[in-house]
């Protein structure tokens, strides 16, 4: 069985992102929780371009993906759960947490370190908030975020089916959270203890500096309240709250050259990190 989902486990990934992405697309349309201030066909081709760009990238760059790596990290006995006797449903489960608590520590990264923020910031440069952008990140961002994982996978040493399951996660949530998708405030209540809402993360899209660095969380919403980075809601409101970045709000920043060129341009700006109390 195992043999099978790694052998497919490419396609997959496929299914799952196509599906997921269906599904947010349809009820962001049906239902938006914020009226858009471009058209889709204004933004989509160019965040689906810095897909296709990435996914060319990481085949050219790495010679297996996450998933491979693992099974043969796994194999040789790399890693700290090679070193444990653990049942394989707690041993799958710890795996997936303490992953996606790597992927939160690389996202803090990414806003704290002013190099590794001028690539990071082409993501919140968007000046909409969609299902598109949650896939919206720099080449070389995604490079580094891949090597991360790599790093992670082999100190760890998880089953390479806890590893594909934690892709489909973090794929499908990072659409699921950047849609511009309305739940009923009820439900958002309680599903923020459990998953990052669409309203969770998009606080995380703000202008506003001091709530660009909280809610970092792309999964799991636990890590952003043991570490003080939650934020409930945005000061103006969800209605009234502006996305993007204070130096990218020209609409010419939206096409492909203008964000692959990005991280080239002007300084790191005032977003750091160590702001975050500021305005508060």
């Amino acid at each position: 069985m195992n043999d099978l989902l790694l052998s497919h486990a490419d396609t997959i990934r496929l299914a799952f992102f196509v599906g997921v992405f269906a599904v947010m697309a349809v009820w962001e349309a049906l239902a938006p929780r914020r009226r858009r201030a471009f058209a889709r066909l204004r933004r989509w081709p160019n965040n689906f371009g810095i897909v296709v760009l990435n996914t060319l990238v990481l085949k050219l760059a790495l010679p297996v993906a996450a998933v491979q790596f693992a099974a043969t990290a796994s194999a040789r006995g790399w890693g700290l759960m090679a070193a444990v006797d653990l049942p394989f449903w707690i041993e799958f489960l710890l795996a997936v947490m303490i992953l996606d608590f790597v992927i939160y520590l690389q996202h803090v990264l990414f806003h704290a370190v002013p190099a590794l923020w001028r690539l990071h910031r082409m993501h919140h440069a968007d000046l909409d908030f969609d299902v598109t952008t949650g896939a919206r990140f720099h080449p070389v961002e995604i490079l580094l975020s891949m090597i991360i994982k790599f790093a992670a996978i082999a100190a760890l040493g998880p089953t390479a089916v806890a590893v594909l399951v934690f892709e489909i996660l973090l794929n499908g949530t990072a659409m699921f959270n950047h849609a511009n998708a309305r739940l009923p405030l009820w439900l958002d209540r309680w599903l923020r203890w459990i998953v990052v809402t669409p309203d969770m993360h998009r606080v995380h899209h703000s202008v506003i500096p001091h709530e660009t660095n909280s809610n970092f969380g792309f999964n799991l919403p636990w890590w952003d309240r043991l570490f003080g980075t939650d934020r409930a809601q945005p000061a103006a409101g969800h209605q009234g709250m502006t996305i993007g970045l204070n130096r990218f709000r020209d609409a010419s920043e939206l096409r492909l050259d203008r964000l692959l060129l990005q991280p080239l341009r002007g300084g790191a700006d005032d977003y750091s990190v160590n702001r975050r109390g500021e305005g508060d």
